[in-house]
């Protein structure tokens, strides 16, 4: 797909509320789902949806990652019906995010950098992906330090949880951004527990 067909399907979910899937990994069995909330000239941030049919944080694509864009898919079908479930049961939005969408618009503002900020304000750990990387490896921690043209990042690897590690990320190669889900919470959980990180926001 082109990137004009790209940006044109991601403003017709948006304008439209339906799911799409977003491929911005080499492998196409990698994609997120999820509804789009707003688009910004680099990024686009959706609201996503995991394959329980589970509302799971949001998440910000930079758009000249994205190779394709599908909607009304099978398997779009099967999520929807799956969210119907979630719904139905009280488990669709266990992160209260339409509550906190509901409070915070993200239409003309510069996505990435809103959210880095809240981020960073909050202490709330957040999952990046980097173009070195392009999916082979994101890093999930806490962002200790912020400006405008780069962060540093307090990262745990669940592999050696001997110490916390440090990376420097130059905002201009984050391809993606997760908050407000599952990881993000599973590694607060990890980064109090086991070293012993306060989190004034408890």
């Amino acid at each position: 797909m082109s990137p004009n067909e790209i940006k044109e399907q991601l403003v017709m979910a948006n304008q439209q509320g339906y799911l799409v899937e977003v491929y911005n990994f080499v492998d196409d069995d990698i994609f997120n789902v999820g509804f789009v909330i707003a688009i910004d000239p680099l990024f686009v941030l959706l609201l996503g949806i995991d394959w329980d049919g589970k509302i799971n944080g949001l998440t910000a694509i930079r758009l000249e990652s994205i190779h394709k864009v599908q909607a009304h898919t099978d398997y779009l079908t099967t999520v929807s019906l799956k969210c119907k479930v979630a719904e139905d049961h009280h488990y669709f939005d266990i992160w209260k995010l339409q509550e906190f969408l509901r409070h915070h618009d993200y239409q003309n503002t510069n996505i990435l950098r809103t959210l880095l900020e809240d981020s960073y304000q909050h202490q709330l750990p957040v999952v990046i992906g980097t173009d070195r990387y392009k999916g082979e490896d994101d890093f999930t921690g806490l962002i200790h330090s912020l400006s405008a043209i780069k962060l540093n990042l307090h990262y745990l690897n669940e592999h050696d949880l001997s110490s916390l590690w440090e990376y420097e990320i130059l905002l201009a190669k984050i391809d993606y951004l997760r908050v407000r889900g599952t990881q993000c919470a599973q590694a607060k959980e990890i980064m109090q527990n086991v070293f012993g990180v306060h989190f004034e926001n408890n």
